[in-house]
């Protein structure tokens, strides 16, 4: 698997790239930056110094994932997404001096497995999207979303929950859920959805 890289990509020499990973045009990898292999990097994305991506990830067109953000096995970052890294974002000291890198804590983004992250959402950090979540398009995470939940609006809030493939998942029994795609069951205790065994 040989990675390929767009010459009109900027891909810093610190930065580590796995095998089988695609970056193209314009894109922007950081100093210390780890991509995993079989990646794909959209044109125009950005990925931050010392920023993690697990492996099989896709960041589509104009993702920002800001630094120390970390990203687990196939997680999904749709065109336009955005993770900061500012709790408390402000150009200037308050003396009116430029802020410069001394003049901030960087807190950062983590998105879990399988997680995926829609168009034009934005997540802001410090927040953790759990295994398999998916955050709808132009959503704005502003707390933890659990595994498997389904969250949406601003400020995004669980409308229900999604197995792996994405789907929405249907009560069957109680405390129990089917995906209509795979028949897969997951059982959700107390606010929690785990895969049933």
């Amino acid at each position: 698997m040989s990675t390929r890289i767009a010459p009109t990509a900027d891909v810093d020499d610190r930065a580590s790239i796995g095998a089988g990973t695609s970056i193209w045009h314009l894109a922007q990898i950081r100093e210390g930056a780890v991509v995993g292999k079989g990646c794909n990097i959209g044109r125009g994305a950005y990925v931050g110094p010392g920023v993690r991506l697990g492996d099989n990830v896709k960041l589509q067109n104009y993702a920002l994932v800001y630094e120390p953000a970390v990203l687990g096995d196939g997680v999904f970052i749709g065109p336009g997404a955005v993770l900061t890294n500012d709790e408390y974002p402000r150009a200037v000291t308050p003396d009116g001096r430029l802020k410069t890198g001394d003049d901030w804590h960087a807190v950062g983004v983590t998105v879990g497995e399988g997680a995926s992250i829609s168009a034009r959402a934005v997540c802001v950090a410090p927040v953790r999207v759990g295994r398999w979540a998916l955050v709808a398009a132009g959503a704005v995470v502003v707390r933890d979303v659990p595994d498997f939940a389904l969250v949406v609006g601003v400020p995004a809030r669980r409308i229900g929950w999604v197995g792996r493939a994405g789907i929405p998942l249907v009560a069957k029994d109680g405390n129990v859920f089917t995906c209509p795609s795979t028949g897969a069951e997951y059982v959700e205790t107390g606010g929690v959805l785990s895969e049933a065994q």
